[in-house]
């Protein structure tokens, strides 16, 4: 006869197992959060996600949030600008650096160092089936990984700083000195001003669109 302990390992066993720990999309996919499958994996679901997620916990001025899909053109835009000699297969990296937020939300760094390593393995898992999804590298190397973290911290620093009420002494220190973009001043302000839902998602599918038939062309 099975004593106690045995009997409780297995009731937490058959628990987990039943727990839900899945994301039904709007394409009719089920999302595994915890072992996503790439063939899970959507275009329209994130472009739909991450139009609808809102950085810095909505707290930003203007019309309408500024969202993770305008955030993610913002930081290919910067990181094209510091790397243009970089190929096809770097920029969508780049573009799709936060693409896990389309079912995970944008958690704001503070909380996110306080939730500790299980929340990064998740991201990590569920970015390995999106760049996998659409035929990239699992994981960025450490050189292009470097470059997009200085890109998307040179996004946090425009968006705090014209967005989120921080002055630029506090958006140095936090974010560190960002370079000064090359692109007109008239194109950065529209990557800047807040984009409604509907545009923030055609930019973002637009931008996938572009590199993707360089990839399909080279």
């Amino acid at each position: 006869m099975a004593d106690a302990n045995t009997l409780s390992a297995k009731s937490v066993l058959m628990s987990q197992k039943s727990a839900r720990a899945w994301q039904r999309m709007l394409s009719g996919r089920r999302l595994d959060l915890l072992d996503p499958s790439p063939v899970d994996v959507e275009l329209s679901d994130i472009a739909h996600g991450l139009a609808r997620v809102a950085r810095w916990n909505g707290q930003t001025i203007g019309d309408y949030p500024f969202s993770v899909a305008q955030h993610s053109v913002l930081v290919l835009e910067l990181f094209r600008t510091a790397a243009p000699d970089a190929g096809p297969v770097a920029q969508l990296q780049a573009l799709l650096h936060d693409a896990p937020e389309y079912v995970m939300g944008d958690i704001i760094s503070p909380f996110k160092a306080a939730m500790g390593g299980n929340y990064k393995d998740v991201e990590n898992r569920l970015l390995s089936a999106i760049f996998l999804r659409f035929s990239l590298p699992a994981t960025m190397t450490a050189a292009l990984a470097k470059q997009v973290k200085r890109a998307d911290r040179e996004a946090a620093y425009y968006e705090a700083t014209h967005l989120a009420g921080f002055d630029t002494v506090e958006a140095r220190k936090l974010f560190g000195e960002p370079s000064q973009p090359t692109f007109e001043v008239d194109a950065f302000e529209t990557l800047i001003r807040p984009w409604p839902t509907q545009q923030a998602h055609q930019r973002f599918i637009e931008a996938f669109e572009s590199i993707s038939t360089r990839i399909a062309g080279a």
